[in-house]
């Protein structure tokens, strides 16, 4: 499939950011495929049977069949014990079964895990210290995994990242400029665009304008939440079936990925919302340089290539 275009630049929806799209370098969404291999040299330290009982900190199924596990992070890079490096880091074992990838689980079982995110996030947020709460998943070598096991990261700290507080700040200006809020109206305009990947009373999923990576692909609510705890049952099925299936759809071409969730829980005001950077490219001179990245596959052709499974 080629989309047929010439390149251009594209601004980020609020940030001061840009991305030249050129879908010309690029013959069809997917040509190569990356062929992510992790190979595992030791016992793996999150197979049911090696799990340390002491590092348990939440679960959700019972002790002999758990479904989704939360434990601390063995090797920390902040602790709460450390002022220098105030914070805490949990591993989400996303389920018991060695060699599946969370995309390959069912929607039912992709649902528990972002339960699981829910209840940490609400119980990390209890210590008003700590303001900035990230959900992340390194999926494959090139997105960082160290372990092949299944499994996402949960990251918390006193401070907030610029970038976070930046796109913050920039809708909340929106906001005073236009007396709307920034997501909805872009939900609004891109839902109706080439876009979109998934739309329905509850969700929105699409590839950004500027997509700054290949298949860059966000998943938002309808209903603004500033953090995970705020979604509802039904939202969280709706999530969970999308995001399968782009998933899905990434590690058919074994591509690796990161996804984040940023939450700011002293700010009501932000919208929660799922990113997933898919991480085949590399940033090289221009991306290193300039600042500016180069995305030879349009969203259009990614949306396109999304909208294939995603009914």
């Amino acid at each position: 499939m080629t989309y047929n275009m010439r390149s251009e630049f594209r601004k980020d929806y609020l940030l001061n950011k840009y991305v030249i799209i050129t879908p010309g370098r690029a013959q069809r969404p997917r040509d190569i495929s990356e062929q992510t291999v992790l190979h595992r040299y030791q016992e793996c330290v999150f197979c049911p049977k090696n799990i340390e009982k002491k590092l348990i900190l939440d679960k959700i199924g019972d002790d002999k069949s758990w479904q989704v596990l939360s434990i601390k992070n063995k090797f920390p890079a902040v602790t709460l014990k450390n002022q220098k490096a105030f914070g805490l880091q949990e591993v989400i074992v996303e389920t018991p079964k060695h060699g599946v990838d969370l995309g390959e689980l069912s929607p039912g079982e992709i649902k528990k895990v972002l339960e699981m995110f829910k209840k940490r996030t609400s119980d990390i947020s209890k210590n008003k210290k700590l303001d900035y709460i990230l959900v992340f998943k390194n999926n494959g070598s090139k997105a960082g995994a160290s372990i092949t096991h299944s499994h996402s990261q949960i990251f918390a700290t006193d401070i907030i990242p610029p970038d976070v507080q930046e796109e913050i700040s920039a809708a909340e200006n929106y906001f005073t400029k236009h007396k709307s809020n920034a997501y909805a109206d872009i939900i609004k305009k891109e839902i109706k665009s080439k876009r979109k990947i998934y739309n329905n009373k509850l969700i929105a999923a699409f590839c950004p304008y500027a997509s700054a990576y290949h298949y860059e692909a966000w998943i938002l609510p309808k209903r603004p939440a500033d953090n995970i705890t705020a979604l509802n049952d039904q939202e969280l099925t709706a999530i969970a079936k999308v995001l399968k299936q782009i998933l899905m759809k990434l590690h058919a071409l074994g591509i690796s990925y990161n996804f984040f969730m940023h939450q700011v829980i002293s700010n009501p005001n932000q919208y929660f919302y799922i990113k997933i950077q898919p991480r085949d490219s590399v940033w090289a001179g221009v991306e290193l340089g300039s600042g500016i990245v180069i995305n030879s596959v349009a969203p259009e052709a990614a949306a396109k290539f999304y909208r294939k499974i995603v009914k």
